[in-house]
């Protein structure tokens, strides 16, 4: 039996039976009072003897678990929460009475359902949810969500679900301009150690909607060793999903739900800097998010990234899937498909070099499936959806201002490859000493280059740099393409695509074409049977009318009530029709300087993404583009004009062959009274 704890008790079992933000001698024992004991800031003789019943002896380390009423496991705080700082806690959600660890609501990772919230109470900016100071500490099976500040201004320390760092950061991180050169900032700050956190819903609450005031961040790796997060559903935050600042070594993201992050601020799924030797990213769900699913930003290490599903992102601005600075990172064995932007970026400013790129599958790109980006090209836009193919690299100084030392794509020896029995053979050449990997490619209508669909074999050149294949798993028809590594340089792009034909020169006529994508992150894990000899219904020709816009008021970007009974309107259609994709287009009347015009079109655009999404429309349906001033409604200068101008049109995309009506609608109208712009 657990013995009652004492004064001296080194390690503590604590039971949180309250929701309630309080430190007092009571009946109840809050969250609040439970890190303070293990802190050993709040001692158990201060407690009431009901509260002393509540924390007993831990042979182990130190545990924080759940007892709260069944019909009341939020616990909403009113300020920050004292840091977790005793080595070796386990914060446990799991705990919880009616807790099953055995169902999922998600079929692509099993994730529980968390009984246990920890949110800000209604009114109040919170920065953070834990934060996390000490080693080994685990945080398990809860949801955290709302945490961010409401300041514009830089901040003391960032905001996040859950924050780990060394004990009192640097006051203002802004005067951390190169925060790797100044690490550690002071002999005491020691990065905490072994630090995991899992089975948590971060950003969202457990019944998976959307929160009124989403979080900032999810889990903010500021200055730790060894930090592990395994199994969260993270989602709906404002920035990233995961995040690194100063150290993050040995950081191990696996098996994680990752999904509609981005929504206002940084918008990559999982961006990493500072220093980050030996972390790895694997098997990990990263869909819908609003730019890059990986974004490497100036790190001081290499980087893992294996068997992940990176699908549908960049939402809101159009990146590369996987963005790459620095060296010897490595990307295998991922799917990278349906971005709006270049499947794998390696920048060559600064100089990122062996970057091996190898058995990906790529499809539905808007760009390269890989992209080596030159020196010539340096603005952001390069940086983030590539410069495009490359031409042979010819000189050393070509090759030293172009990423992965600008290795070549290899070159067949022919654009057409001939059946010849069963047998296709396929000759080429590459860099003397690379692995030259061959590539079925499924799409091939609008590009000369990949997207390199399906990994088919792969050999090594000889000295001369000379490659060949002799396959029987191609038909004729089908097209390939090619990559090669080396180990001194890297992965280089795509080869130009090749073409398998029959002995004569012929293909077949009607290829069978792919199947139609229907976007999704997320299915059920067991839906209900239908019922005995059911048949499905033969689909009928329909026919919809369907608002395909909006309108706001001057220089305004929130949503009114008749523009919401718009919205709500193209949400019953989305619901009813789940193929159905958006593209939410923002716009404004042509007062105001184009800058501003741009940003305020934008904002327009996410305040209905973000009002549908609350309305449970996911998030890997719609895009957002921003046109400002350039595309106006009318010709005319009199406020209605203006009005009309100051618009989100709605662009319906696959259509499936159902037949709709769009209607330029006018029931939202804002006309200002008064003279103004924008």
């Amino acid at each position: 039996m657990p013995t009652l704890a004492t004064a001296q008790s080194p390690n503590l079992r604590v039971v949180v039976n309250s929701p309630q933000d309080t430190i007092a001698p009571d009946e109840f024992l809050t969250l609040r009072e439970a890190i303070e004991l293990t802190n050993g800031d709040l001692t158990v003789d201060q407690l009431s003897d009901i509260e002393r019943t509540l924390v007993t002896s831990s042979e182990q380390s130190s545990r924080i678990e759940f007892n709260l009423p069944p019909q009341d496991t939020t616990i909403y705080l009113n300020e920050l929460l004292p840091p977790l700082a005793t080595p070796g806690l386990v914060v446990d959600g799991t705990t919880q009475p009616g807790y099953d660890p055995t169902t999922s609501p998600t079929a692509e990772i099993a994730i529980p359902q968390p009984i246990v919230t920890i949110t800000p109470t209604p009114g109040q900016s919170i920065l953070r949810g834990l934060t996390i100071v000490a080693d080994e500490v685990t945080v398990r099976g809860l949801s955290i969500y709302g945490f961010k500040s409401v300041r514009e201004t830089t901040l003391a320390t960032p905001p996040a679900d859950i924050f780990i760092s060394h004990t009192s950061p640097p006051p203002d991180i802004s005067q951390q301009q190169q925060p790797n050169s100044r690490f550690p900032f002071y002999p005491d700050d020691i990065p905490p150690k072994d630090v995991r956190i899992e089975f948590n819903w971060l950003g969202i609450p457990p019944d998976g909607k959307m929160p009124e005031n989403p979080s900032a961040f999810g889990v903010y790796v500021f200055n730790s060793l060894g930090t592990t997060v395994y199994r969260n559903r993270i989602s709906d935050h404002e920035g990233s999903a995961v995040i690194t600042s100063v150290q993050a070594n040995n950081l191990q993201v696996s098996e994680n739900i990752i999904v509609g992050n981005g929504i206002k601020g940084m918008p990559d799924a999982i961006r990493l800097e500072g220093v980050i030797n030996d972390s790895q990213i694997t098997g990990n769900l990263i869909c819908g998010n609003d730019g890059s699913g990986v974004y490497l930003f100036k790190p001081e290490g290499a980087v893992q990234i294996r068997e992940n599903q990176i699908i549908f992102n960049g939402r809101r601005l159009r990146r590369a899937a996987v963005y790459l600075m620095g060296n010897n990172h490595q990307v295998v064995g991922n799917q990278i498909a349906y971005q709006p932007g270049p499947g794998v970026v390696v920048t060559a400013y600064p100089d990122s070099d062996r970057n091996v790129i190898e058995t990906n599958r790529f499809a539905g790109l808007e760009g390269l499936s890989i992209d080596l980006n030159t020196q010539q090209h340096v603005e952001p836009i390069h940086f983030q959806v590539g410069d495009g193919h490359n031409p042979p690299r010819t000189t050393k100084y070509q090759r030293q201002t172009t990423g992965n030392n600008g290795i070549n794509a290899p070159q067949f020896v022919s654009e057409e490859f001939f059946q010849l029995g069963d047998q296709i053979e396929v000759f080429g050449q590459a860099e003397p000493g690379s692995t030259v990997e061959l590539y079925r490619v499924r799409e091939t209508a609008d590009s000369f280059y990949g997207p390199l669909s399906e990994p088919i074999g792969s050999t090594i050149t000889d000295g001369e740099g000379q490659f060949s294949f002799t396959l029987t798993g191609l038909q004729p028809g089908d097209t390939i393409s090619a990559i090669a590594t080396h180990p001194q340089d890297g992965t280089s792009e795509p080869a130009l695509n090749a073409a398998v034909k029959f002995s004569d020169g012929t293909v077949p006529l009607n290829p069978e074409p792919l199947p139609p994508v229907i976007p999704q992150c997320l299915s059920q894990t067991t839906p209900p049977p239908p019922p005995a000899e059911f048949t499905p219904p033969i689909p009928q020709p329909l026919t919809l009318r369907v608002p395909r816009n909006i309108h706001f008021a001057l220089d305004r970007s929130d949503i009114s009530p008749e523009s919401a009974g718009v919205l709500d309107q193209v949400a019953a259609v989305l619901q009813e029709y789940p193929f159905l994709t958006i593209e939410l287009q923002g716009h404004t009347d042509p007062r105001g300087n184009v800058a501003y015009n741009q940003a305020l079109a934008n904002r327009r655009a996410l305040a209905v993404r973000n009002y549908l999404l609350r309305q449970g429309i996911e998030p890997e349906r719609m895009t957002i583009r921003s046109f400002g001033e350039t595309q106006r409604r009318t010709t005319g200068s009199g406020v209605v004009d203006y009005a009309r101008d100051r618009r989100v049109e709605i662009i319906f995309q696959d259509l499936r062959g159902l037949e709709i009506i769009f209607e330029d609608q006018e029931t939202d109208l804002q006309i200002e009274p008064t003279g103004g712009g924008r």
